[in-house]
């Protein structure tokens, strides 16, 4: 019986398909028109609006089909944002293969190597709950021919469906199996890049901070961070205030997705975004890493006010404490670690509520010795590179990071 109503309902959606498509697409605009924001500077704006409208419209069309029992609420979402696939490339090598049920894409430039070739490990972006290899494959391809590198792009198992923290442990996987077949790829020991966007940046901090502990493996040369996400403690540093309704991530909808992520029902969203979770002796320990005083004033110029102090509650942490953790959290992580990482590149992107996340690594990694690499963005919003490399519907801050990005891999 299920069964039949879902089939008709089913039908029903396509029957009533030019009236329905329509009016949700409308939704997504008038919800993108009365609830963004689009601050002075940043890139393309119209254009931002656009595509930030069909993405709204992809949430809310899946959470209807969710209760008409046709399809989870984020298939939609992942079905838009994974892109169309771009033509074959004759200047590349590309080969999928599975690892311990993981999926890998190789890619590997034709042409002979005057040497061993550097070697790349790509983690993708999407909150651990969307995104895919396809998603970033014009990224991959261009790090490949413009690096004369091998990138590995880590198709990570996705949640909920695959519960949190099995994404670490994909990513750590296949890591490793890369980094025991160097001479298969004809990979220099020496020149081992671990890189990732938004919590794939997440990912690689992680897996960059495990390795330290494999003395059996070459030691990693770099991190590449692309606006990473880093710490689940403070949701009102200066970029979540000021790009609390900027596209492509609202400050209400990181929280939404940590709660996706951890496959928990957000019902405490509102108690998580005011510090609630966060216990004082916590708060404490950890002001002198994450904190507004610490963020430049420079940053601070498009408006800041420093919140009011909330109580602590108990049944919150409990119900969201994994984003309080170390994995979930690495910038939380002490010296004696911080102090042992690579050498480290790191993009900030004006108009991103990630972006002092990416800042308060940058200061902890240099306070430890660590020489860092910053980029930052000035007309740049988060997720930014999801659009590199489709011409007319790219971002010209997109372009502008990848271009810097291979020159730093190249100096390496």
């Amino acid at each position: 019986m299920a069964s039949l109503y879902t089939t008709l309902a089913i039908i029903g959606m396509v029957f009533f398909s030019p009236v329905i498509i329509p009016a949700l697409v409308l939704g997504g605009v008038l919800y993108d028109f009365f609830n963004s924001e689009l601050p002075p500077g940043i890139d393309q704006p119209l254009k931002l609006r656009f595509f930030h409208s069909l993405m709204i419209t992809a949430m809310i069309a899946g959470k209807i089909f969710e209760k008409l029992g046709i399809c989870g609420d984020l298939s939609l979402l992942r079905i838009l944002l994974d892109g169309i696939p771009p033509w074959r490339d004759s200047k590349l090598l590309i080969k999928d293969l599975k690892v311990d049920e993981v999926p890998l894409r190789i890619y590997q430039p034709k042409w002979p190597p005057a040497g061993k070739r550097r070697g790349i490990l790509y983690f993708h972006g999407g909150a651990g709950t969307f995104g895919s290899i396809r998603a970033f494959e014009r990224i991959c391809r261009y790090m490949a021919k413009k690096c004369n590198s091998v990138v590995v792009s880590v198709g990570y198992r996705l949640a909920p469906e695959h519960p949190y923290p099995g994404q670490y442990i994909d990513c750590l996987n296949a890591t490793l199996y890369f980094m025991r077949n160097l001479e298969e790829y004809h990979v220099d020991p020496a020149l081992i890049i671990i890189s990732g966007d938004s919590c794939g940046a997440n990912f690689a901090t992680v897996i960059c901070q495990i390795l330290l502990n494999k003395r059996d493996l070459p030691k990693v040369r770099a991190q590449v961070l692309f606006y990473p996400g880093l710490q689940g403690l403070d949701f009102h540093l200066p970029s979540y205030q000021q790009n609390a309704s900027v596209p492509m991530l609202f400050r209400k909808l990181v929280i939404y997705f940590c709660f996706r992520y951890l496959n928990k029902e957000p019902s405490v969203l509102e108690d998580v975004l005011q510090s609630r979770h966060v216990p004082e002796s916590m708060k404490r320990k950890y002001k002198k890493w994450i904190s507004a005083d610490i963020i430049p004033d420079e940053f601070k110029s498009r408006g800041y006010v420093p919140p009011k102090s909330t109580s602590y509650k108990p049944e919150v942490h409990e119900a969201i404490k994994e984003i309080l953790g170390i994995t979930f959290s690495p910038l939380i992580t002490e010296d004696s670690i911080i102090c042992q990482l690579p050498e480290s590149y790191i993009v900030t992107c004006e108009f991103d509520v990630l972006r002092d996340d990416g800042l308060l690594y940058k200061k902890r990694l240099e306070d430890n010795g660590i020489q860092v690499t910053w980029y930052h963005s000035e007309s740049g919003f988060h997720g930014i590179l999801a659009f590199f490399g489709y011409g007319i519907f790219s971002f010209l801050s997109g372009k502008k990071i990848m271009d810097s990005t291979v020159n730093y891999i190249n100096s390496l």
